[in-house]
């Protein structure tokens, strides 16, 4: 299969967590991380979410640096990197940062459960729309698009359910991870990797290539290839 080089990025407190229970998107990144993340994404061709992601936050996934934007131009890149959603069902806020922040190419890949006349009004916005796979969207085949539109360097960005499944099936070459010094709990808060859980001998395998104390607030960055 040939697919883009895919770089998984999360912020998670102490005890594991990339949200609170409560799932309203918590703030964990410090502003150095923030300043980390901005350049992660200036230096790929896509950034993704997963569809809890895409419909509870609506994100921007755009790069914030003026100068970081500027810098892509003059490399005769896009001002911001494609964004690109997975959701099994698309129903998107058409007037949503997703849709409306750029400038950038947005993309949705989603599956038959997705209502036709759904699909047409996210066309209709700009969104370019893929139909892919049965109950979830076919993940190798959705890369393998991405690597025929000229992706090569992909950032995921989360959240859990969606990052377990490109864990169980291998789609990660590096991970990089922002330990916050914060302790959230909660035993139904999402984690880096939801969903069923793999077992112990199925674990994907990491090997440390880094560990920074990354700010004055305490925070570990952490930097594992696959």
């Amino acid at each position: 299969m040939t697919r883009p080089h895919v770089l998984v990025n999360v912020a998670m407190t102490a005890d594991g967590k990339i949200d609170s229970a409560a799932r309203r998107g918590a703030a964990i990144s410090s502003a150095a991380d923030k300043r980390r993340v901005d350049e992660l994404r200036a230096g790929v061709d896509a950034v993704l979410v997963g569809g809890k992601t895409l419909l509870a936050e609506s994100p921007k996934l755009t790069v914030r640096d003026s100068a970081l934007r500027r810098a892509r131009l003059e490399r005769g890149l896009p001002e911001n990197p494609m964004k690109v959603g997975v959701v099994s069902i698309a129903d998107l806020d058409l007037e949503g940062d997703f849709v409306r922040a750029g400038p950038a190419e947005r993309l949705v890949f989603t599956t038959r459960r997705t209502p036709p006349e759904q699909i047409v009004r996210l066309e209709k916005a700009g969104v370019q729309v893929f139909v892919s796979g049965g109950e979830r969207v076919d993940l190798p085949e959705m890369l393998e698009i991405l690597h025929r539109l000229g992706v090569r360097r992909l950032l995921v960005e989360g959240g859990g359910t969606l990052l377990a499944e490109f864990f169980r099936l291998g789609l990660v070459d590096e991970l990089t991870i922002y330990l916050a010094p914060k302790i959230f709990g909660g035993a139904s808060a999402p984690t880096p990797a939801d969903g069923p859980g793999f077992a112990p001998e199925q674990a994907p395998r990491l090997t440390l290539v880094s560990v920074e104390k990354f700010d004055p607030e305490g925070g570990v960055l952490l930097h594992y290839t696959l």
